[in-house]
């Protein structure tokens, strides 16, 4: 968006370098001997220098259009998405409006007027701003289910009311992030901030690749349902569990794939529910469960291949629960059990006695004395 005469300056002087340069090349390639001087300037050639002259003027006017229509062109573009940005700041107003409303249903309208936004926003900017309204109304204050009784039937008719809203809403979070990167109504790469969430429904991230931006469920708490994480890639960004609370539901990771990035699940515990890594394949990245309580959840690791990255569960809590190393594979890689504490995982000194020598897996002594 320059100015018109800085831009007519530019566009000429490369004209005229570009033309010089092909002349010169010509001149090169055709073996120009040079122009005898000795001849007489004719009227033919008169003719066509004046020819030429008034090609060249030809030549510069159609130049100075050019520059004018392009310069033109980006002004006409530059107003229709400042146009469009308009229209999406507005609907974007009117939805987080209707999110706010008292009435359930205008709530669950918004819901899908922001999604449907996102799906339309100019620029990955206001796509990531649909985003954080979405994940900011689940993390607003969680009121539990007072139960059916006639005593409190209007705070269970408003609990069941909020609870659709929100089991809407991790139900859009799933469908879009499944999409493929390439489609451009994908959340893929963008940030989800679910951050001291109640997951009580279903969240579907099945098949998807995390390969960038941070998701944080960092002090969620899974008390029901299922978010499926079945056949996963973890290939980069941040995906983040610490201090999550496993009291219930289901959230496995069969066959999932971690090749990059970092997986946390820091002092998270695992004191209910299902939370399998069977079958899943660990060749790069890190996996974190550092500080991790594992006192009541079944946590399998059966058939797992720990081929690279590094994996730590430095300082460990294994008190209780179905915590399984059967058959995994560790064959490379860093797999640390340093200071953990408790009785070891089942299977695990048996697998690690049968993994390959390139493998560094580090057991505390008393489990090693044990074993």
């Amino acid at each position: 968006m320059w100015s018109v005469g800085r831009a007519l300056a530019v566009s000429f002087t490369v004209s005229v370098l570009v033309a010089g340069a092909i002349f010169f090349a010509l001149v090169g390639l055709l073996g120009f001997q040079g122009i005898d001087s000795d001849k007489k300037l004719d009227a033919a050639t008169l003719f066509d220098m004046v020819k030429l002259s008034f090609g060249v003027v030809a030549g510069a006017g159609a130049l100075v259009a050019l520059v004018v229509a392009y310069r033109r062109q980006r002004v006409d573009e530059a107003g229709a998405h400042r146009e469009a940005t308009r229209l999406h700041t507005e609907r974007f107003t009117q939805a987080v409006e209707q999110l706010g409303s008292d009435s359930p249903a205008v709530r669950l309208g918004g819901v899908h007027a922001l999604s449907g936004l996102s799906d339309d926003a100019p620029d990955p900017t206001q796509r990531q701003a649909c985003i954080d309204v979405l994940c900011a109304y689940l993390r607003l204050p969680f009121t539990p289910d007072p139960g059916d009784d006639p005593a409190h039937q209007e705070e269970h008719h408003r609990y069941l009311a909020h609870r659709t809203v929100r089991h809407t809403i991790l139900r859009l979070i799933g469908d879009h992030c499944r999409r493929p990167a390439e489609d451009r109504r994908s959340w893929q790469g963008h940030d989800l901030d679910l951050t001291g969430t109640t997951i009580d429904g279903a969240l579907h991230f099945h098949d998807t690749e995390f390969s960038g931006g941070n998701v944080s469920l960092d002090d969620a708490r899974f008390t029901d349902g299922d978010v499926i994480l079945r056949g996963a890639t973890f290939s980069g960004g941040n995906v983040s569990f610490d201090g999550a609370e496993f009291s219930g539901g289901n959230v496995p990771f069969h066959r999932a794939r971690f090749s990059g990035g970092n997986v946390s699940f820091d002092a998270a515990e695992f004191s209910g529910g299902n939370v399998p890594f069977d079958r899943a394949e660990i060749t790069g990245g890190n996996l974190f469960f550092d500080a991790a309580e594992f006192s009541g959840a079944n946590v399998s690791f059966r058939d797992t291949t720990f081929a690279d990255g590094f994996v730590f569960f430095d300082a460990a809590t294994f008190t209780g629960g179905d915590v399984s190393f059967r058959d995994a594979a560790f064959s490379g890689g860093d797999v640390s059990f340093e200071q953990a504490t408790g009785q070891a995982p089942a299977g695990l000194l048996a697998s690690v006695a049968a993994s390959s020598t390139s493998a560094a897996v580090r057991l505390p002594p008393a489990w090693t004395a044990a074993g």
